[in-house]
C-alpha cells in the first residue's frame, strides 16, 4: 500500500508541468510555465486524475504550438480583434475607414456587429471563445428579422471573418470558426434615362443638385465627389481634377464637366472649400425618388424616423452615366477613364444594357449591311399600293 501510495504522488519530471489540488475543492489544478517563466495555474473542472491529466497535456501543446490557454483566450475580445481589423486597414491603406464625429475610427459594417457582440460604452464586447459558428448564425436570424438583405449581411460577415483570420494570423487563436456567407442577388440593374433624371433633379432641394449632376454624368464615386474642393475645378476648360489620394484606384484623373453642370457651379459663392454639399442627401434622396414614382419609403412600427427604402439608390446614377456614356459613342476605354474602373470585368457589371439597346443595335446593323440598290427596291414596294405591283413568271413581286 505504500509504495503504490509512493507510486501516485510522485513528483514529475522538471518541464512536464503538474497536477495540483487546492484545500477544500474537489478539482484538481494544472500548473506549468509559459514561454515567459510565469508559471500559469488553471482548473481541470473534474475529479478525476487521468482526465486532469489530459487536460495539462492539451495546455502544454498548445503553449509549445504558441497558443494560449484557455484562460488566456478569454481575455481575447470581440474588442481587441476589432481593433486589429482597423490597425490592418490602417497599414493597407483602405479607404474605407472612417472617422466619426466623436473622433473615434470605424467601419459601417462594423456597427452591426459591435451591437450584437456588446461593444462600445467602455465595453470590449464577448471573448473569442463565444465567437463560434453559431453565433454567427445568431447574427444572421437577427439581421433578416431586421429585414435586412442578405447583402448588407454579408458585408458585416466578411469583416468578422476578416477579424478572425488576423487573430490566426498573430497567432492569437489557433482555429478559425467558419463564417458561411449568404447567397446575395444578381448585381444591381438600375439605371435612369434622361427624362427621369431631369424630373428627379427638379424634386431635389438646389443645394443638391450639383452632386447629383455630376454623379449622373461623370458617373465619379460619391466618397470621391465629396472630397473635391474649388482649387480642383477649372470651370474655363470644364474639368475637374481628382488626386490620386481622392481616388478608390489611388490614380489621378480628369473628369470632364457637361454644360448643364459648368453653369450650376458658376453661380456658386463663394468658390471655397469642398464643392458639392450633401446636407440631409439619404433623407432627400429618398423624398425625391418616391414623389418621382422611382421608390418607395416603408413606414417600421416603433421607428417613425428610422424608415425603410426600396427603390433607386445613389450609386444607379454611376451605372446610367457609363451607360450613357457607352451609348454615345464613347469608346470604353474613355468611360472607364472617366468613371475611374480599372478592371473591364467591373466596368462590365456597371454598363446596361436594355431592351432598346439591343433593337437599336440591330437596326444600324440592318442600315449597315443591306446593299443601297436592294434597300431603294424595298423601299420603292413599301411605297407602291397593291394594284400597282406586278408578278413575274417566278411569282417575286417587283
Amino acid at each position: 500500500m505504500a509504495k503504490r501510495k509512493a507510486a501516485t504522488t510522485k513528483r514529475r519530471a522538471k518541464g512536464e508541468g503538474s497536477l495540483l489540488r487546492r484545500k477544500g475543492c474537489r478539482f484538481w489544478y494544472a500548473q506549468y510555465y509559459d514561454h515567459n517563466g510565469k508559471a500559469v495555474r488553471v482548473s481541470t473542472k473534474t475529479e478525476v486524475k487521468q482526465v486532469a491529466l489530459d487536460f495539462l497535456r492539451r495546455e502544454m501543446n498548445k503553449r509549445d504550438e504558441g497558443f494560449g490557454s484557455a484562460t488566456d483566450l478569454k481575455k481575447i475580445t470581440y474588442g481587441s480583434l476589432r481593433a486589429a481589423l482597423l490597425a490592418n486597414y490602417t497599414e493597407k491603406g483602405n479607404k474605407s475607414l472612417h472617422v466619426y464625429a466623436d473622433g473615434t475610427e470605424g467601419i459601417p459594417t462594423l456597427k452591426p456587429l459591435d451591437k450584437f457582440f456588446g461593444f462600445g460604452n467602455g465595453k470590449q464586447g464577448v471573448s473569442v471563445l463565444q465567437i463560434t459558428t453559431d453565433k454567427a448564425r445568431e447574427f444572421v436570424r437577427q439581421r433578416q428579422a431586421e429585414a435586412m438583405g442578405n447583402a448588407i449581411i454579408n458585408r458585416s460577415l466578411s469583416a468578422l471573418r476578416r477579424m478572425l483570420r488576423i487573430a490566426h494570423e498573430d497567432g492569437k487563436i489557433r482555429f478559425v470558426p467558419v463564417i458561411r456567407l449568404l447567397k446575395e442577388p444578381p448585381a444591381r440593374k438600375g439605371f435612369l434615362p434622361l427624362e427621369k433624371f431631369e424630373r428627379l433633379s427638379r424634386l431635389l432641394p438646389s443645394h443638391l443638385r450639383p452632386l447629383i449632376t455630376f454623379l449622373y454624368y461623370c458617373g465619379v464615386r460619391l466618397g470621391e465627389a465629396l472630397q473635391i474642393e474649388w482649387s480642383q475645378v477649372d470651370l474655363r476648360n470644364r474639368i475637374i481634377r481628382l488626386e490620386e489620394d481622392q481616388t478608390k484606384g489611388e490614380e489621378a484623373r480628369s473628369v470632364p464637366l457637361p454644360s448643364v453642370l459648368v453653369n450650376m457651379l458658376e453661380e456658386i459663392e463663394p468658390k471655397e472649400g469642398v464643392v458639392f454639399s450633401s446636407v440631409n442627401l439619404t433623407k432627400e434622396w429618398r423624398k425625391a425618388c418616391a414623389a418621382a414614382g422611382l421608390g418607395r419609403i416603408i413606414e417600421v412600427p416603433g421607428k417613425p424616423y428610422d424608415p425603410q427604402y426600396t427603390g433607386l439608390i445613389i450609386h444607379d446614377l454611376r451605372r446610367s452615366a457609363i451607360r450613357n456614356l457607352v451609348n454615345a459613342g464613347v469608346p470604353e476605354r474613355v468611360a472607364m477613364k472617366i468613371s475611374g474602373h480599372k478592371t473591364r470585368s467591373v466596368f462590365d457589371r456597371y454598363h446596361i444594357v436594355s431592351t432598346d439597346d439591343v433593337s437599336s443595335a440591330m437596326r444600324r446593323l440592318e442600315a449597315a449591311t443591306v446593299q443601297p440598290d436592294v434597300s431603294a427596291k424595298l423601299v420603292q414596294k413599301a411605297r407602291l399600293p397593291k394594284s400597282k405591283m406586278l408578278k413575274t413568271k417566278s411569282g417575286a413581286i417587283v
